[in-house]
C-alpha cells in the first residue's frame, strides 16, 4: 500500500515539474534565460530555491542517518553546512552579483586573466559537481530499492533521465521552480515528521535524548562527540570543508545571478539561511527519533543488525513507524523529489562550466554564437547525466552525507580560496590563483583517493596511505599558502596591469548595480 501512496505523490510531482519544464522551454531561448532565468527571480523565490538546492539527499537522508548511527556527531554536519552561510551573506552575495553574470568564473575573470581563471574554475566545478551528483544518485537508488523493491540501477537511471529533461529543455527557469516546489514539500514533510516525534515525548528534547541513550548500543556516548569522528584533525578538517565549501559550491553561487540586483542577492541569502537553519534543527530531532523507534524493530532492522537499505533510510523508515503507509508514501516521494531538484541544479552548474566557461571563453576566446553556446551546454547536460548515472551505480552503498563532505572539500580547496581572495585581496595575481587553485585541487583529490574510504573501502586495500577521511585541513591550507606565495612572488608587468584594470572595472560594476 505504501508503494501506491508514494507513487501517487511522486508521479504528481514529476507531472507538475515536467509541465513547468514544457512552459519554461518556450521562454528558454537565450543564454540569459538558460543560465540565469533572465535575472527575474525575486529575493524570496531565490531564497527558497537556494534552500531547495542546498537541502539535498545528503541533508535529509544522510544527516538523519548519521545521527541515527552516531548521535551527537551527526550534528557536526548540520552545523558545518549552516555556518558557511554568513560568509555568503555578508561577504560574497552582493559582490558576486555585481561582478558576475552566469558563473562565479565570470566574477573572477574581471580581476584575473580570463582563460587561466576559467580553466581552474571548470576543473573545480566539475569535480565538485560529480562528487555531489554521486551522493544524490546513491540516495535515489537506495530509496527506490527500499520503497518499491525495484533494482538499484533502474532507480539511478530514472533520476538521470529526468534531470537531463529538466535542465536541457527548461534551463534555469525550470530548475528554479522545481527547487521551490521541492523546498516547500521538504520543509512541510520534515516539520510534520519532527512534530510527530516531539508529540510522542511531550515536546521534551530531554525526554527524547535520554530515551535514545538508553536504547542506542553506545549508550550515553551518543550525547557527546567522538562516535563518528574520534580525532581532532578529522573534526577540524570536516568543519573547514563544510564551512568554506558552502561558499564555493558552484550550483549555489550560480543562483545569485538569477536575481535582478545585488540587494536581492543579499535578501535571498538571508531567506535561505533561515530556511536551512530551521531544516537542520529538524534533521537532528528526526535522527534521534529514529534511534528510539527503529532500533531493535524487526520491521526496519535486517538480519545483519543494520538498518534495511543502509543508515540513509532512517528518516524513511521513521515516517512509516510514526505515520503509517500514507505518511511513508509522502516522505519517500518528497525525498525522491529532493534528489531530482538537487541533481538538476548541479547538472546545470556543470553544463554552464563546460558550455560557457570552457567552450566559449577557453577554447574560442568568447567568439561563439549564442545558439551554439546553448547547444553545447545542452549536450554537456546529457553527457554529465550519463556519467553521473554510471558513477552512482559504481558507488552504491556509500553514506551520502560523507560523499557530499568530499564535494565540499573540493569546493573549499579550489573555488573558495580564489573567489574570496578575488574579492578581498588586492595582491592576488592570475599566476597565484591558477597555481594555488590547482595545488588545492590535486591535494584534495589525491588525499581522498589515498584515504580510508577510497583506498580501503572501495579499492580493497588493507590500510589507507593517508589516515584521515577528510582532506580539507591540508588541501585548503596549501591552496591559500600557494595562492598568496606565488602572487607575492609574481612581479610581472601583466599582473600589475590586471590589478589596475580590476580596480576600474570593480568600481564601475559596483556603481552600475
Amino acid at each position: 500500500m505504501s508503494n501506491f501512496y508514494a507513487s501517487i505523490v511522486f508521479l504528481t510531482f514529476v507531472f507538475i515539474t515536467l509541465v513547468i519544464t514544457f512552459f519554461a522551454s518556450k521562454k528558454t531561448k537565450s543564454k540569459d534565460s538558460f543560465y540565469a532565468a533572465g535575472g527575474k527571480i525575486s529575493g524570496f523565490q531565490n531564497g527558497l530555491a537556494i534552500a531547495g538546492d542546498y537541502m539535498s539527499a545528503a541533508s535529509f537522508l544522510g544527516i538523519s542517518g548519521l545521527v541515527f548511527y552516531s548521535g551527537f556527531d551527526g550534528l557536526i554536519y548540520s552545523i558545518g553546512f549552516l555556518v558557511g552561510w554568513p560568509i555568503i551573506l555578508f561577504i560574497l552575495a552582493e559582490k558576486l552579483k555585481n561582478l558576475g553574470k552566469y558563473t562565479f568564473a565570470d566574477a573572477t575573470s574581471i580581476r584575473l586573466e580570463p582563460k587561466k581563471t576559467r580553466i581552474i574554475a571548470v576543473f573545480g566545478t566539475l569535480t565538485t559537481v560529480l562528487l555531489y551528483l554521486i551522493a544524490q544518485m546513491v540516495g535515489a537508488g537506495g530509496l527506490i530499492q527500499t520503497l518499491f523493491g525495484l533494482p538499484y540501477d533502474f532507480a539511478v537511471w530514472v533520476v538521470g533521465i529526468l534531470m537531463i529533461l529538466y535542465v536541457s529543455f527548461g534551463g534555469m527557469i525550470a530548475t528554479t521552480w522545481v527547487q521551490i516546489i521541492k523546498a516547500i514539500l521538504l520543509l512541510l514533510g520534515a516539520s510534520i515528521l519532527a512534530f510527530l516525534v516531539l508529540k510522542n515525548y511531550e515536546f521534551s528534547l530531554n525526554n527524547i535524548f535520554s530515551t535514545a541513550s538508553e536504547i542506542h548500543s553506545s549508550g550515553n556516548n551518543i550525547l557527546f562527540p567522538g562516535q563518528l569522528i574520534s580525532d581532532p584533525v578529522s573534526a577540524i578538517s570536516l568543519g573547514i570543508a563544510l564551512i568554506f565549501g558552502t561558499a564555493g559550491l558552484p550550483h549555489i553561487l550560480m543562483r545569485f545571478f538569477t536575481v535582478p540586483n545585488a540587494r536581492s542577492a543579499r535578501i535571498s541569502a538571508a531567506y535561505a539561511t533561515g530556511f536551512i537553519g530551521y531544516f537542520y534543527i529538524l534533521t537532528f530531532i528526526i535522527g534521534f527519533g529514529a534511534i528510539i523507534l527503529l532500533t531493535g524493530s524487526q520491521d526496519y532492522i535486517g538480519s545483519s543488525g543494520n538498518l534495511i537499505g543502509s543508515n540513509n533510510m532512517a528518516a524513511i523508515h521513521l515516517s512509516h513507524a510514526i505515520g503509517g503507509d500514507v505518511f511513508l508514501g509522502f516522505i519517500s516521494a518528497v525525498a525522491f523529489a529532493t534528489i531530482l531538484a538537487v541533481v538538476s541544479g548541479l547538472t546545470l552548474a556543470g553544463a554552464s562550466a563546460i558550455g560557457h566557461d570552457l567552450y566559449v571563453y577557453v577554447l574560442n576566446d568568447g567568439k561563439v554564437k549564442e545558439e551554439k553556446e546553448i547547444l553545447v551546454s545542452k549536450v554537456s547536460t546529457i553527457v554529465l547525466g550519463v556519467v553521473a548515472i554510471f558513477l552512482g551505480i559504481s558507488f552504491e552503498g556509500q553514506n551520502v552525507a560523507f560523499m557530499v563532505g568530499l564535494a565540499f572539500a573540493i569546493a573549499a580547496s579550489v573555488n573558495f580560496p580564489i573567489l574570496i581572495l578575488t574579492i578581498t585581496w588586492k595582491g592576488l595575481t592570475t599566476r597565484g590563483a591558477f597555481i594555488g587553485g590547482f595545488v588545492g585541487l590535486l591535494i584534495a583529490v589525491l588525499l581522498v583517493i589515498l584515504g580510508p574510504i577510497v583506498w580501503v573501502d572501495i579499492l580493497g586495500n588493507e590500510k589507507a596511505i593517508f589516515p584521515y577521511k577528510y582532506p580539507a585541513l591540508f588541501s585548503v591550507t596549501m591552496a591559500f599558502f600557494f595562492i598568496i606565495l606565488v602572487s607575492k612572488l609574481d612581479k610581472s608587468e601583466k599582473s600589475n596591469k590586471r590589478k589596475k584594470l580590476f580596480e576600474k572595472q570593480f568600481i564601475k560594476s559596483y556603481l552600475n548595480n
